[in-house]
C-alpha cells in the first residue's frame, strides 16, 4: 500500500481504509522534538519498528513516510516468523543540525518518555539518521529500546545483518534465475552505501561478483572506494540504472523503483535494502512483464528486525543466534519465489500472501497488544 499524498490528514488515516491500530504525534516544544508514531499491528505481538530522524518538507510527508513504513514492518516481522507487530516512527528535523547544536540528547530523551508512555506497545530501534548512541540516549528515559550499543547490552549497528539477509536473498534470486546462488561473476548495482549498501559491498565482493556503485553522498562512495579500489563508482542512480547489470540493489530510501526506473534496467534481478521501493501499486507487474525477478524487500531486509528483535530474549542478546536466523532469509526469499510461479503472481503479491496468512492464522488468537 503505498500512502504518498501530501494532503493526507488525520483524518484520511480512517476514511480511506487505512488499517493502522494507533498513530501518536509527539510535540515537545523545549527540545524541539516533532515525531510521528505509528503502530500498524500487534496481532502478532508488541510493534517493533526503526525511528527514522530525517527533514521532511512537511508533517503530511511525515505521516505519509511512517504508515508507509509501519505497516512494512508488520509485514516484516510475520515473514520472519517472529512474534512482533509492526510499527515504525520519524522524527521531523535535520540531524545533522541538531547533533552540531547540541541538542540530539535532550531530544531523544524528550522522545524516550513519548515512547514510554505507550506502555510496551511499540519498541523502537534504530534507522535512517539515528543510531545505536542514540538508543542509549532514549534508553535513559525508556525501558522500550532496542538496538543499543554493546557497550549496553545491546545488538550494536543492525546494518550488519540487514546486509547480510539481503545478501541471503539476493542469493535465493541467482539459484531461482540461474540455478547458482553464486554471485560469482555477476554485475550487481548498488545504490546507496551508507550504513547497509556498505556492508552488502563487502559481501558480494568477497563472492566475487563485480560491483558498481552510486550514493548523493560522495563521503560514502570514497569510504567503499578506499575500502575496495576494485569497485566503480558512476555519478549517479540514473546512470547506475542505465548501466549493464545482472543484479540492482536499492539500497537508499523508498520508491526506488519507478516506472521509468524499471523501463531503464537492464538487470534480471531486484534485491536490495531500501523499504517500499515499488513507488506505486503495479510496478510488480511491471518488473515481471519485463522478465525482472523481484524480491519483496520486507523480505529480503528483515536481518536487522531480527537482530535487534534477538535483545528482547530473557537470556540476553546472542549475535550468533541472530546471524542463524538471519541466513534463514536464503529460504524464505525462495519460498515465496515458489509460491510466486505456483499462484502465478508477481514475488511482491506472494510475499503479501504468506505473511496476511501468518498474521491471521496466528493474530485472530491474541488481538491488540496492551504491553
Amino acid at each position: 500500500m503505498s500512502l504518498h499524498d501530501p494532503q493526507l490528514t488525520s483524518m484520511d488515516v480512517f476514511d480511506a481504509g487505512h488499517d493502522h491500530e494507533q498513530v501518536v504525534f509527539a510535540n515537545d516544544p523545549a527540545t524541539g522534538l516533532r515525531a510521528i508514531i505509528a503502530i500498524h499491528s500487534t496481532a502478532l505481538g508488541p510493534a517493533l519498528g526503526g525511528t527514522r530522524f530525517f527533514p521532511y518538507p512537511s508533517t503530511a510527508a511525515a505521516l505519509s513516510d511512517v504508515l508507509d513504513l509501519s505497516r512494512g514492518m508488520s509485514y516484516k516481522a510475520a515473514l520472519a516468523g517472529l512474534d512482533l507487530g509492526g510499527g515504525k516512527a520519524v522524527i521531523i528535523g535535520d540531524p545533522a543540525r541538531v547533533r552540531a547544536g547540541g541538542g540530539a540528547e535532550a531530544l531523544f530523551r524528550a522522545y524516550g518518555r513519548f515512547v514510554q508512555s505507550l506502555g510496551g506497545r511499540y519498541y523502537t530501534a534504530c534507522d535512517v539518521g539515528t543510531f545505536s548512541p542514540d538508543m542509549d540516549d532514549i534508553a535513559r528515559e525508556c525501558s522500550y529500546v532496542t538496538g543499543r550499543t554493546v557497550a549496553h547490552g545491546g545488538a550494536g549497528d543492525s546494518s550488519v545483518l540487514t546486509a547480510y539477509g539481503v545478501y541471503q536473498g539476493m542469493r535465493a534470486a541467482a539459484q531461482f534465475q540461474w540455478g547458482s546462488p553464486s554471485l560469482e561473476g555477476r554485475t550487481v548495482g548498488v545504490a546507496g552505501v551508507g550504513k547497509v549498501g556498505h556492508h552488502l559491498v563487502t559481501h558480494l565482493l568477497e563472492d566475487g561478483a563485480s560491483v558498481v556503485v552510486s550514493d548523493v553522498n560522495a563521503s560514502a562512495v570514497e569510504r567503499v572506494r578506499d575500502e575496495h579500489p576494485e569497485v566503480r563508482a558512476v555519478g549517479g542512480t540514473a546512470e547506475l540504472v542505465a548501466s549493464r547489470l545482472d543484479v540492482y540493489a536499492p539500497c537508499a530510501m523508498g520508491g526506488a523503483l519507478t516506472d521509468e526506473v524499471v523501463e531503464a534496467l537492464s538487470a534480471t534481478i531486484v534485491c536490495g535494502a531500501a523499504n517500499n521501493q515499488l513507488a506505486h501499486p503495479g510496478i510488480e507487474k511491471a518488473l515481471e512483464e519485463r522478465g525482472i525477478l523481484y524480491a519483496p524487500d520486507y523480505c529480503v531486509n528483515s536481518g536487522g528486525l531480527i537482530q535487534v528483535a534477538d535483545e528482547l530474549d530473557p537470556n540476553g542478546f546472542s549475535f550468533d543466534r541472530a546471524h542463524q536466523r538471519a541466513a534463514g532469509i536464503y529460504e524464505t526469499t525462495y519460498a515465496v519465489f515458489e509460491l510466486a510461479r505456483r499462484d502465478n503472481v508477481p514475488p511482491a503479491i506472494a510475499a503479501d500472501r504468506l505473511a496476511e496468512r501468518r498474521m491471521h492464522d496466528v493474530g485472530r488468537l491474541r488481538g491488540i497488544w496492551l504491553g
